[in-house]
């Protein structure tokens, strides 16, 4: 098995004096990415719908003394967004990075699956984050310089059965982000993405695993042996946004312990030496 890594990857001061904003940031994988900005020495702006959720993001703040900034923002209201997204390139005066992270998903049939269910992940993690990209854009375009992160899923591109909002949504945002790299790049803002697999969380716990057993079929199909921590994911999220990525541009990092490449015949995992055992056999 893999062993997760627990050393952050980039030097403490990486982010010093930058604005980074992350949408989604005060739960599961968007609270671990704010408090890894933080560490880097950002000032972290955390948007999300539910004031609660900010409670610990300010509480990680106040103890390890980095400077953290919250505010209520339902993504999918676009002039709510434009207004707040001004509002903090005035106070500090640069938007420097922004991560794409609220998203909702659930699993269920596509039969079965009600208007209203479509359209609200697909207003959150399609329409919302274009809403967010496009007012962070703005104010980096005209300072020439700025980094997008976009969290979609590796499902973007395989489909898997139960999220085909979900999946519509990621596979959009994948388009967008490849689109606005296009139109941006050589204007200085970088948009690039970031495709988790299965990883650990709360909302793991509560939205995709029906069963113990159906958690452990899921995991019996990552070659890693285990699922990815919050902390690698929101390590490399990091170095997207960095310096060290300057170079990447409308590409996608897929972080999923090997779960979607391809499995032996009939869909199980491919065994050498098993294989070879039986072709000598047979022999």
């Amino acid at each position: 098995m893999h062993e997760p890594a627990t050393t952050p990857l980039l030097r403490p001061d990486s982010f010093r004096d930058r604005t980074v904003i992350v949408t989604g940031g005060g739960t599961g994988l968007g609270l671990e990415t704010s408090r890894t900005f933080g560490r880097l020495g950002a000032r972290v702006i955390v948007l999300s719908r539910n004031p609660e959720h900010h409670a610990q993001i300010r509480e990680d703040g106040a103890r390890e003394r980095f400077e953290v900034e919250t505010a209520v923002l339902d993504v999918r209201e676009p002039d709510r967004v434009a207004d707040v997204f001004d509002g903090i390139a005035k106070r500090h005066g640069r938007i420097d990075v922004l991560i794409n992270n609220a998203a909702g998903n659930f699993l269920c049939p596509a039969e079965k699956l009600r208007a209203k269910g479509w359209r609200a992940v697909i207003d959150i993690a399609l329409s919302g984050a274009f809403y967010c990209a496009q007012a962070a854009g703005r104010h980096m375009l005209r300072r020439g310089s700025g980094s997008i992160v976009n969290v979609i899923a590796t499902y973007s591109w395989s489909g898997m059965p139960g999220v085909v909002h979900s999946a519509a949504a990621k596979a959009g945002l994948w388009a967008v982000t490849r689109t606005l790299a296009a139109e941006w790049g050589s204007r200085g803002v970088r948009v690039n993405a970031i495709a988790p697999g299965v990883f650990e969380s709360q909302g793991a716990e509560q939205n995709l695993w029906w069963t113990p057993e159906l958690k452990q079929s899921v995991l019996g199909g990552v070659p890693a042996g285990r699922f990815a921590t919050t902390f690698e994911v929101a390590q490399a999220i990091a170095f997207l946004a960095s310096e060290y990525a300057s170079y990447m541009n409308g590409t996608c990092l897929t972080i999923d312990g090997g779960r979607e490449l391809p499995k032996g015949l009939g869909g199980t995992p491919f065994d050498a030496a098993t294989s070879i055992g039986r072709r000598a056999s047979s022999g």
